[in-house]
């Protein structure tokens, strides 16, 4: 398993991850159409992002994430967030991410230098593809709107 000291830590602290990036998103202006979706379920989706972190590297596939992003950017649409707005909130929930391991994340040892770089990659990758399918969700639907 990639990590799973800090995979364990990450999931461990999944509530407290997504307090503090509820926090980020209701207080910036870059997204501020996120005030728009309801807050419990903005809530829940953060959470489960972090919760299950180690499903989506390492069991999901490629479909599943472009189901499951492309539903969401669809949502945002409908429920008027702009595309700017989603973007600037996936990025923002890897960048939390990182400035926790950074803080909480104490590595010793060779390996755990190597794991720690093998997860970035791993969530770089799974962050880029969220946002490709997210956008591609939300512009289906603004195409639609329009049509």
């Amino acid at each position: 398993m990639i990590a799973e000291r800090l995979i364990r830590l990450i999931e461990t602290h999944s509530d407290q991850l997504a307090k503090g990036l509820m926090e980020k998103f209701l207080n910036s202006e870059k997204m501020s159409d996120l005030r728009k979706v309801p807050l419990p379920e903005l809530q829940q989706r953060v959470y489960e992002i972090y919760h299950n972190l180690s499903d989506w590297l390492e069991t999901k596939t490629e479909g599943d994430i472009e189901r499951w992003y492309t539903a969401v950017g669809a949502r945002r649409a409908t429920q008027g967030v702009s595309m700017s707005h989603l973007i600037c909130a996936l990025l923002l929930v890897k960048e939390h991410l990182w400035e926790f391991l950074h803080r909480e994340a104490l590595l010793d040892r060779p390996l755990e230098v190597y794991q720690e770089i093998e997860l970035l990659r791993l969530v770089d990758q799974f962050f880029d593809r969220a946002v490709y399918y997210a956008a591609r969700g939300h512009e289906q639907v603004k195409k639609a709107m329009t049509a």
